[in-house]
């Protein structure tokens, strides 16, 4: 609809648009507007077969072409394209290298190289399979090639069957942050077979049960029950118990995602622990410290920040504790597995809230399954809670 500065003209159609008279001063402004909304199926399965069988339901008659890495293909590589062979496709494969360093630009670049080289149009299907670095650097590959080819998510580790598969934000890290450089593309659906997750090793499985238990003290306490009825079970990667986490897991993210799926309201609880975890990433390299390690860390941190204020009682700040230590997860900095210079890590988290509009907005819980955001948290707050959690910080503290 074009206007002037308090004076709204007639809105202009293809019938009259020539017709519309101009002001004679001022600026003429045109109100654009676009929605979308995206809907699409998150299948968790038991045997490959069976998500062999949704892929080809999501795909249809459309080419594929998968983008995995070095560990996967060699556990699973034989076995998926034998099942996708089952169902009449037969794609092309790039491999990437395995592990948080190889989320790059570089790597993205690598791949839509290859998209290019190949025929696949923008209606075709990449599929990503892997954990959450295939799942980021492929969809992310994805976002921009063609402006925007569609992809499935077929996660093969914990972390991304509960979280990183599920809700299309992508991104690649950059040596001055983790995941600096991205958007925002939905996936046309998520194949999450619990079957893969036999032939990870108990660390991942732990890290991925982090993402699990964040989910839990921040929307449902009837999962956090859950989670601690199951936490040997799940450690010891029992079916029953993981495909309840699982599907626990892509429920409580696809409703909160829903409800503001390009992160236009910074109040967004589904960064507990992240404000440190990513910051904890950066600076020992990408590797050392798996993801759902750092969260749970972070996760730790943001918890003594309430204590501090009073908002979480001591009670819950064990409860907390306990549960993470109890299934083997860090809760101080000497369970890292990695050193963590304080006054770098203070610098990667200005670096997040950058990245976060100019404001660094902490979630921390009040109990589980309710938190606040706190815009508020000072320099000191912050040290006092690493100092607690391990990591020395020097220097003056600020407000």
């Amino acid at each position: 609809m074009p206007s002037t500065s308090g004076a709204p003209t007639p809105a202009a159609t293809l019938e009259n648009h020539d017709a519309i008279e101009l002001p004679s001063a001022g600026t003429v402004t045109v109100i654009a507007s676009s929605a979308r909304a995206d809907t699409y199926p998150i299948h968790i399965t038991r045997t490959l077969e069976e998500a062999a069988a949704r892929v080809r339901e999501l795909v249809g008659g459309a080419q594929v072409a998968v983008v995995t890495e070095t560990t996967v293909v060699r556990l699973h590589g034989d076995a998926l394209l034998a099942a996708l062979g089952q169902e009449g496709l037969a794609p092309e494969v790039r491999v990437v290298e395995a592990g948080e360093a190889n989320k790059s630009l570089d790597q993205a670049t690598g791949l839509w190289h290859w998209l290019a080289a190949g025929t696949l149009g923008r209606h075709d299907v990449l599929l990503t399979f892997g954990g959450g670095v295939v799942n980021d650097l492929g969809g992310w590959a994805a976002a921009g090639y063609m402006r925007g080819m569609r992809y499935v998510n077929v996660p093969t580790t914990l972390v991304g069957q509960v979280d990183a598969a599920i809700g299309g934000k992508l991104a690649v890290n950059h040596e001055r942050a983790k995941n600096l450089i991205g958007g925002f593309h939905q996936p046309l659906g998520v194949v999450s077979n619990i079957a893969f997750l036999d032939t990870l090793d108990v660390r991942h499985v732990r890290a991925g049960l982090a993402e699990a238990i964040k989910k839990a003290i921040i929307a449902s306490p009837a999962y956090w029950r859950r989670i601690e009825t199951d936490a040997e079970a799940i450690v010891a990667r029992d079916h029953d118990a993981l495909e309840r986490l699982v599907l626990a897991a892509s429920a409580i993210k696809a409703e909160l995602i829903a409800r503001d799926p390009y992160e236009y309201d910074a109040r967004r609880t589904l960064g507990f622990g992240h404000a440190l975890a990513h910051p904890v990433e950066t600076v020992t390299g990408y590797g050392p410290v798996l993801h759902g390690e750092a969260v749970a860390f972070g996760m730790v941190v943001e918890a003594r920040m309430a204590n501090a204020r009073g908002l979480l009682p001591d009670a819950e700040l064990e409860r907390i504790v306990r549960l993470l230590r109890r299934v083997g997860l860090p809760t101080a900095a000497v369970d890292l597995g990695a050193a963590v210079d304080g006054e770098r890590l203070l610098a990667a988290t200005e670096k997040v809230r950058l990245a976060r509009g100019g404001s660094l907005r902490w979630v921390l819980p009040v109990g589980i399954g309710e938190t606040v955001i706190a815009d508020d948290v000072t320099e000191a707050e912050l040290r006092d809670a690493l100092e607690r959690s391990g990591i020395g910080v020097a220097g003056p503290t600020g407000a």
